[in-house]
């Protein structure tokens, strides 16, 4: 039996290996634009929103090949917000995963239009799914992906946390922006994964509701890495909260008050798998090291 770590590197091939059948190639007219798009979506990662689509839809007794085009755009989605959260505009970080970041390598006008292009390529890409397979599942996998990057989803999140800036926030409203920026991502990707695989409404939403919990632990814990990691270590520059005048779990709690509260959040994640059965155990180990993760 393969372990954990075994089973996460083959699911990151898989998904390194599937993501080349939906982007296009660099030789496209004109090229700049595809090589901008290319750079960013393959200069490494962790693959968690894609891994967790899959995941999620064998764990349900689906087939993980219907699911990939969805686990695709999940990606391509989650890359483009990276993107423009590193613009001047936004964070203004100068290095993403170990690299320059795509406005410093290809200019913030291309950098910007390599974004949108990865979100027009992930509609596009489902939305051939869609038609190909005509059914609630792929429609409703589309629908949960659509939701949750938009303006219920990681937009608002990004919305509210740019206009805090440099003003002071309470817990009600950064609650509202890990939920939003981060969770409803992964949220979605456990639930879009999840009505693939056949999941009744039910069960899907339980999924939903652990990945919400995964999503805010994973962006408090990020909130410490920032503060107590290096650069060498996160891939990006650290104390970009501070630089940003930024409130964080970190700021209004501490470190160990806000590890408490990630590592609370991940428990009872923990305990929804748990209550799903042995389906979940992958998914359940990747809660738990998501909550030990040093990057």
């Amino acid at each position: 039996m393969m372990d954990f770590k075994e089973q996460m590197c083959r699911w990151i091939e898989f998904i390194e290996g599937s993501l080349e059948n939906y982007i296009p190639k660099q030789e496209a007219f004109p090229p700049v634009i595809f090589e901008a798009m290319r750079y960013s979506l393959f200069a490494g990662g962790k693959r968690l929103r894609p891994m967790m689509v899959l995941a999620a839809c064998e764990a349900v007794g689906g087939d993980k090949e219907e699911a990939v085009p969805f686990a695709c755009a999940m990606e391509m989605i989650h890359t483009y917000s990276l993107i423009h959260d590193d613009l001047p505009a936004m964070d203004n970080d100068d290095y993403r995963r170990g690299r320059l970041t795509s406005h410093k390598v290809f200019g913030e006008d291309m950098a910007i239009l390599a974004g949108d292009g990865l979100l027009h390529n992930a509609m596009e890409v489902m939305a051939e799914a869609c038609n190909l397979n005509p059914c609630h599942k792929t429609t409703g996998a589309m629908q949960a992906i659509a939701q949750g990057a938009g303006i219920h989803g990681m937009l608002v999140g990004q919305v509210v946390d740019v206009f805090y800036e440099g003003k002071p926030l309470d817990r009600k409203t950064l609650e509202f922006i890990h939920i939003n920026k981060t969770a409803a991502m992964i949220r979605a990707a456990l639930k879009a994964g999840a009505i693939l695989g056949g999941a009744t409404e039910l069960v899907a939403e339980k999924f939903a509701l652990a990945g919400e919990k995964i999503g805010v632990a994973f962006q408090i814990l990020d909130d410490i890495l920032d503060v107590t990691s290096t650069m060498e270590e996160l891939g990006k520059p650290i104390h970009s909260d501070e630089k940003n005048e930024k409130t964080t779990y970190v700021n209004l709690y501490g470190i160990e008050k806000s590890r408490e509260i990630a590592f609370r959040l991940s428990d009872e994640a923990v305990s929804i798998w748990d209550e799903l059965g042995d389906s979940c155990n992958f998914l359940k180990g990747l809660t738990k090291y998501l909550t030990k993760r040093t990057n």
